[in-house]
């Protein structure tokens, strides 16, 4: 969606939203994302939008980012809410210096209406921060940090393009606690090709002795328009078996409840407490407003996007204009079926009351035949007034997801 107007005079934004249309949200509440989309280096696999180096766009960009909270925060649509969570992602964000992402951060609770025990988290890669840039993060008012190690083998990470070792990544995780994080998630990859299931176990043991709040264990999935799709397309790249990546899995599930992580989402564990809200939010299908270039914000069921281009995005809000590039309007009941689709997602699974109250739509009702299948087949489970997948369901979610949509 283009439309040369003022960000506070966007189409459907400048105007209170009716829930009844499509769906009420819940409690409330919204999270903020920021984008920072800068690498030291494009991993072969990442789909994400981000550039090598940020061509000198940085404090552009930060200006640029500066005048979009500076506009967002007077949208009618704030108005009698909430921010819980805040998520700096990428790309990666440690690429820019501390003291200004705690500036960017400060503007946003300043300029938003912000929980005081509000998640805010940032992703942050071995060997793009220090401990003395740790602790100024949490001087800054980050709480919780998310480490993105994706292998503690040195082969592995040569071959996903990662620009730390091994042991920078647990000295990060180490450097992390003593700068006085207690919310400490690692992000992990299996799948990965080349990778066996004693390289793989022998990660999720280092990982875990490294004592974490939280784990995401990622299958690796090939995107296209990515170098590993482009190689495995052409048989110059290989990817481990089905078999062994559904072993990596079971054993994953098996030493993560060893440790003590409850595995509460397909590919996320957590202590008990630990679990991370901002995703949990996702996942449940409320809004958020998501900040910079390619972000997507969800404003009760309307999905808009910005431009996926450092220069647009920064010539767009410099020149007064938002950065909104597509919009998408859900009906209520294409939110119901997605808000479905999503809270499947979760070990817990969904609630039809909750559903029921928030859309109108009472889910045995609405699926009628095509549940009894899925129950006969084992994928999901039925239980009253609520539904979850099994485990093998959450084996073939995605198999699931593609029936109930």
């Amino acid at each position: 969606m283009t439309t040369g107007k003022p960000v506070d005079t966007a189409p459907g934004l400048s105007t209170r939203h009716h829930p009844g249309k499509r769906g009420k949200d819940p409690a409330g509440i919204f999270g903020i994302y920021v984008h920072l989309p800068f690498c030291r280096r494009k991993c072969p696999y990442c789909s994400f939008y981000s550039v090598v180096g940020g061509r000198g766009y940085g404090k552009r960009y930060l200006r640029a980012l500066y005048l979009q909270v500076e506009a967002l925060a007077t949208l009618p649509w704030l108005d009698g809410r909430s921010c819980a969570t805040i998520f700096f992602g990428g790309g990666t964000p440690t690429v820019i210096d501390p003291e200004s992402l705690n500036e960017l951060l400060c503007l946003i609770r300043t300029r938003f209406s912000c929980d005081p025990d509000a998640e805010i988290s940032i992703e942050v890669n071995p060997a793009t921060v220090d401990e003395a840039g740790l602790r100024e993060l949490r001087r800054g008012g980050f709480n919780r940090i998310s480490i993105g190690l994706q292998s503690l083998d040195r082969r592995e990470l040569h071959q996903l393009g990662r620009i730390h070792s091994a042991s920078q990544g647990s000295a990060t995780a180490l450097s992390a606690r003593a700068a006085g994080f207690s919310r400490i998630s690692l992000d992990l990859i299996y799948g990965i090709p080349g990778q066996s299931i004693s390289t793989w176990r022998a990660t999720l043991d280092r990982a875990l002795e490294l004592a974490p709040d939280h784990l995401s264990l990622y299958e690796l999935t090939l995107e296209k328009e990515t170098p590993y799709f482009d190689l495995v397309r052409s048989n110059r790249l290989s990817m481990p078996g089905e078999e062994d990546v559904l072993a990596m899995l079971s054993l994953a599930v098996e030493k993560t409840a060893a440790a003590g992580l409850q595995r509460y989402e397909i590919a996320n564990y957590a202590r008990p407490g630990h679990e991370c809200r901002h995703n949990l939010n996702y996942w449940r299908n409320g809004s958020y407003l998501g900040l910079g270039a390619a972000a997507v914000s969800c404003l009760s069921g309307r999905r808009l996007s910005s431009v996926a281009d450092i220069e647009l995005f920064c010539s767009r809000l410099e020149a007064g204009d938002d950065a909104w590039e597509h919009e998408e309007r859900l009906d209520r009941e294409a939110h119901f079926r997605e808000t479905v689709i999503l809270g499947l997602r979760m070990t817990r699974g969904i609630d039809f009351s909750t559903l029921h109250e928030r859309f109108g739509f009472h889910v045995p009702d609405y699926y009628g035949e095509l549940l009894h299948r899925l129950r006969d087949l084992q994928l999901l489970s039925v239980d009253g007034n609520s539904m979850r997948l099994t485990n093998r369901g959450m084996r073939l979610a995605n198999a699931v997801m593609a029936e109930l949509v």
